[in-house]
């Protein structure tokens, strides 16, 4: 029986994932952009674009501040605020030098990104839960620690210290920094040729996977604890192939994973964090491998001459659709975000513990400015250093500057209070976050036995 044809096609809408590796002005449109592909391209089961790949592009469009938020960027001491820009990558070049022509729509750019993981012990007792626990809680103070000391250790010491010195300016240069991340969705799809797949070696797809496994997949569109509600359908692709124990193919790229929301809970009032959890409940079989199945079930079906077991064998279709349980294990997030995964999958976003500390310096240095003391028939007023600090509580660096200028308690004071009273309505009385998964997010989703789904 000849083997059937798989053509190897990245659809349109297939995100690249790019990192920018060398640092560009947003300053005119048309400035380049360099960077890397970061995640491996799959095309049914084979890799089309490396991971490693260069990406080169250019600053398409940079949108004006309007002037609400001008007017709004001024009064916190920011003379340059931040300009909205729009980043186009149009050529890719493999390991090899094969250059790829493509178009693609950006998203916005990501500064720094995490890879969050939920707790993968399986009904621990309470005395294993306490030590996982204790465990993930070192682990992670270990990692944050590293991280600290790599930030400080690695190279370019220097020019960090300079990028954080003028980031505290009211007037300062914008720049996309190395290491932020794109996402870039294909508007066209590209072509690598075709591949060729024997019966035994497509026998397996559609098959269940193991218990256990990790799919690795993506959001097809995104879920907001802000808008989602429970029943919500959520749908994701999977972006590599899996493979059984043996490294037989179940299911190629592209798979669909289908699920629901489960629980939503929108932010609120006095800083009232969202929640957001989603399960997957089936597996749908790519296209791909149902055409090539059926290839080789009408090649069988036109050889009478061999034995109905084998025939039986090699005309076995794909399963379309099977049932599933699947819950989050893994995501990867905009740092920003400060969203968390529970041992269950669910993600809710968290609150800094700063906020206590950053309220309570502003209150401080307001009531500090404040402050008078009478000794000796004379007034003393608060220090310099105190009215300079109290005024780059309010507007930064030039709210120090003018405290230091004035020399005015009550400009001093004024401003202090006015820093004061924003970190507390922002920290404490806000609205709190969401939980927002973007479009493409990458998903780790741990895969289970069916199950009977809850009423």
């Amino acid at each position: 029986m000849e083997p059937a044809t798989i053509p190897l096609t990245i659809p349109t809408g297939t995100p690249l994932r790019i990192a920018v590796d060398q640092r560009a002005r947003i300053s005119h449109p048309g400035e380049a952009v360099h960077g890397k592909v970061v995640e491996t391209v799959y095309a049914f089961d084979q890799v089309v674009i490396p991971a490693g790949s260069i990406a080169t592009g250019h600053v398409k469009t940079i949108t004006p501040v309007s002037g609400v938020r001008r007017t709004m960027a001024y009064a916190n001491g920011d003379l340059t605020p931040f300009r909205r820009y729009e980043v186009s990558f149009d050529m890719v070049t493999l390991p090899d030098g094969k250059q790829l022509p493509v178009t693609t729509t950006v998203t916005p750019g990501t500064a720094e990104v995490v890879h969050l993981v939920s707790n993968p012990a399986k009904k621990p007792g309470t005395v294993d839960r306490a030590k996982t626990e204790a465990k993930g809680k070192i682990a992670e103070a270990k990692e944050q620690a590293r991280e600290g000391w790599q930030k400080l250790t690695a190279p370019g010491k220097m020019q960090r210290l300079k990028d954080f010195v003028l980031a505290q300016s009211p007037y300062r240069h914008q720049y996309l920094q190395p290491g932020t991340r794109f996402v870039a969705d294909l508007g066209a799809p590209l072509e690598f040729g075709t591949t060729s797949r024997t019966g035994e070696q497509l026998a397996t797809v559609g098959t269940e996977p193991t218990p256990d496994s990790t799919l690795k997949a993506r959001l097809v569109a995104e879920v907001s604890s802000a808008t989602a509600s429970r029943g919500t359908p959520v749908t994701a692709l999977l972006t590599e192939p899996l493979y059984s124990p043996t490294h037989q193919l179940l299911l190629p790229a592209n798979s669909r994973l289908v699920g629901e929301v489960v629980k939503a809970q929108p932010a609120r009032k006095l800083h009232r964090n969202g929640e957001l959890r989603v399960i997957f409940e089936r597996i749908e079989t790519s296209e791909e491998a149902l055409q090539a199945q059926a290839q080789l079930q009408q090649q069988a079906q036109a050889q009478a001459q061999r034995s109905k077991a084998q025939a039986e064998r090699s005309q076995a279709p794909a399963e379309r659709s099977q049932a599933m349980i699947g819950n989050l294990e893994g995501v990867e997030v905009d740092k920003r975000s400060n969203i968390q995964l529970d041992e269950e999958g669910g993600a809710h976003t968290t609150t800094s513990k700063t906020r206590y500390l950053s309220s309570g310096l502003a209150v401080m240095l307001a009531a500090a400015a404040s402050h008078t003391e009478v000794e000796h028939g004379t007034t003393e007023m608060a220090g310099p250093g105190v009215r300079t600090a109290a005024g780059g509580s309010g507007f930064r660096l030039t709210g120090a500057l003018l405290s230091l200028v004035a020399k005015s308690t009550p400009v001093s004071v004024a401003i202090g209070a006015y820093g004061a009273s924003m970190s507390i309505y922002a920290n404490f009385i806000s609205r709190g976050h969401d939980v927002i998964l973007p479009k493409d997010t990458p998903l780790e989703i741990g895969f289970g036995p069916p199950h009977t789904k809850a009423p």
